[in-house]
């Protein structure tokens, strides 16, 4: 039988106060409920953000180090049930077990990073025109960090959202998505031991399931949340990045995009497949920085896409727990989606190269599951081109030259991750110079980041106002005080 999890408020664990939960089911077989959560409602996220509030100046008192500490001490804890965590996120998310324990893995480890941060971040020293005086500058939290979170990386975003927050100085009220919301309510699990360990103040952390319309607008739009984090879709991410700033609140959003890949004429077209296959169907193309757009040269094109075609044919699909190479879409909706944008796709004049349905056989009967699919013949204003697929897609296009390449690549109004596949260093410096996304990769795949350096991306993909993660995503939390000592 199904565990129910309750809400984490005020440093206790408590159910909603509408009684009311829902289930939590696993994409590979739908009949299996993994677990059962609460729907909250506006009254949990108010009291949420009333509670955070209240421990505010506590934690912003609190020294670093010692901020530091309950990061530290979460990560351990974490660290220890790691196998359990991969195994909750792979019931619910859908992800192999060998994706899900690297997630996992990186959110440990986001932990471990800016729990080290906490010790030594601060202000700067500058040089003061006059004699006797002290220059310097503080920084300082923002207050109460409201956290609206994905089910596509339900532990990892969720963590580097919350452990720049917390290490700053901030405290946090966060809403996760109702599709994957267990494998993080563990991780909460984890904090609060780490928090109760430490006598840290109740309210520092409280995290809320339930649905975005009913708990995600008190949270953006509570006078007492002074910053708002989101990720998700653009048509929630516009409506929150407006609701926060009409309400003069600091908002980062990070949202959807359409990510290229260039295969050069001196790429290999083996290693290129490969490098596209992974940025396309890895995490069954779940992925915000997933590879959706290939702009092959000619002379390579048929090469390539026969390689792309072996390397997707290899993949074995299936549930997560059972050793496949791509598990399932998420949900149900997810899936209608996918296969919605394949045949908007067929009907614009694509073909499909390769996948394009669901997989036949009783394995995927009563699952969310679908092929790796592969289009050709697309051109870069066919809708399916333009709009992101969230799932194992990828359409290919064909340039005559590095400066078709490059017009191909930024003929989109996303901008969050691109690739060259290049053996050609002057095409590559071009394609870094030139290609407008915020993330930009040389013989790599468009998905995955080292957590020490800045995320986020341009145009549509984002608010463009601060980048999560590393440094960027502590300054984001924070502001700035400058400070005249005279003596």
């Amino acid at each position: 039988m199904a565990n129910t999890y309750e809400n984490y408020v005020d440093g206790e664990w408590s159910a909603s106060e509408t009684g009311e939960i829902f289930d939590v089911r696993n994409p590979a077989d739908t009949r299996e409920i993994v677990a059962k959560c609460q729907d909250s409602s506006v009254r949990d996220a108010n009291e949420a953000v009333e509670a955070a509030a209240a421990a505010e100046d506590a934690w912003a008192d609190t020294p670093g180090p010692a901020r530091g500490k309950l990061l530290r001490e979460t990560a351990k804890r974490m660290d220890d049930r790691h196998d359990e965590l991969a195994e909750t996120l792979a019931r619910e998310e859908g992800k192999t077990l060998g994706e899900a324990g690297g997630e996992v893995g990186r959110a440990i480890d986001i932990f471990y990073y800016y729990a080290e941060k906490a010790m030594d971040y601060a202000g700067k020293r500058s040089q003061p025109n006059a004699d006797g005086q002290n220059l310097y500058t503080v920084r300082e939290p923002m207050g109460v960090a409201g956290l609206i979170v994905p089910w596509n990386y339900p532990i990892a975003i969720p963590s580097w959202k919350m452990a720049p927050a917390l290490a700053t100085g901030n405290t946090v009220v966060c809403k996760l998505s109702r599709d994957a919301p267990t494998v993080f309510l563990k991780a909460t699990e984890c904090l609060a031991e780490a928090a109760d360990a430490m006598d840290a103040p109740d309210g520092v952390v409280n995290v809320l399931t339930g649905s975005g319309s009913e708990i995600g607008e008190p949270i953006v739009t509570h006078e007492q949340v002074d910053t708002v984090s989101f990720t998700g879709s653009r048509s929630v991410g516009d409506m929150i990045y407006e609701q926060a700033t009409d309400a003069h609140k600091r908002v980062q959003t990070e949202l959807g995009s359409k990510n290229p890949t260039v295969v050069s004429e001196s790429a290999d077209p083996e290693e290129a497949a490969e490098i596209v296959g992974n940025g396309a169907f890895g995490v069954t193309g779940q992925a915000c920085t997933a590879t959706e757009r290939v702009i092959v040269h000619e002379s390579v094109h048929d090469e390539f896409v026969s390689e792309l075609a072996e390397y997707a044919d290899s993949l074995e699909i299936g549930p997560a727990l059972d050793g496949a190479d791509m598990g399932p879409q998420a949900n149900r909706s997810e899936l209608d989606s996918t296969l919605d944008d394949i045949t908007t796709a067929k009907e614009e004049g694509a073909t499909v190269f390769y996948g394009g349905g669901e997989p036949d056989g009783e394995t995927y009967e009563n699952g969310n599951f679908i092929e790796p699919t592969i289009l050709t013949d697309v051109e870069s204003d066919m809708a399916v081109m333009q709009e992101e697929v969230f799932g194992p897609f990828v359409g290919v296009m064909t340039a005559s030259d590095i400066d078709e390449a490059l017009a191909l690549a930024n003929d989109v109004e996303f901008g969050l991750a691109a690739g060259i596949v290049t053996d050609n260093h002057s095409e590559a410096n071009r394609f870094v110079n030139e290609v407008d996304f915020g993330v930009v990769k040389v013989n790599e795949s468009t998905t995955g980041l080292e957590l020490h350096v800045p995320f986020g991306g341009m145009d549509a993909s984002s608010s463009e106002t601060y980048r999560e993660q590393g440094e960027e995503g502590m300054n984001y939390f924070t502001i700035i005080k400058t400070i005249y000592d005279n003596y």
